[in-house]
């Protein structure tokens, strides 16, 4: 009888994955990366409706200081005794906010907040065309200015309860 050489074969043992090298780039890469990342920062501002009519049980509309955004000028005013100062723009660049309207804006705001220290509340109103940069610079004009106070620059409160709204069509 023919002796029939069996061959087993031997089955290969369990190969082992060397995970060292990449443990090593993940530990210094991982960091790199952290530190390196730019994070944004987004503000949100909280902003109102203004009241379209009286509040319940009051036959009088409560007095607002209003900013009305034109092409051609700012205009503060109130609900009561209607315009306080018209800043005319003539044709500066109004969507930078070092520009000489929000200049005059401010510091006739902080008169008007000098005689009502407890208002805080500011309604907006613009065009429909007005630019988002435009209204974002009257928005940061009306809500603070920066003031020194024992040498040092802070951003002391105007008007920080900002409506907005849509001014009124001219006729």
């Amino acid at each position: 009888m023919s002796r029939i050489r069996h061959r087993h074969r031997r089955k290969p043992a369990g190969v082992e994955l060397n995970i060292t090298a990449f443990m090593n780039l993940m530990v210094v890469l991982v960091p790199f990366l952290l530190m390196t990342a730019v994070f944004s920062h987004l503000t949100i501002l909280e902003l109102n409706l203004p009241d379209g009519a009286s509040k319940p049980g009051n036959d009088k509309p409560g007095f607002q200081i209003q900013v009305i955004i034109n092409k051609d000028a700012l205009l503060v005013a109130d609900s009561r005794g209607g315009l306080i100062k018209r800043i005319p723009t003539d044709g500066a660049d109004i969507t930078s906010q070092s520009g000489q309207p929000y200049t005059v804006l401010r510091e006739t705001l902080k008169q008007i907040k000098a005689r009502l220290p407890d208002k805080t509340d500011i309604t907006i109103l613009s065009q429909a065309n007005t630019s988002y940069e435009t209204l974002v610079n009257v928005m940061d004009t009306v809500r603070a200015y920066p003031a020194l106070v024992d040498g040092k620059v802070i951003s002391a409160e105007l008007f920080p309860d900002i409506s907005i709204g849509d001014a009124p069509k001219k006729k």
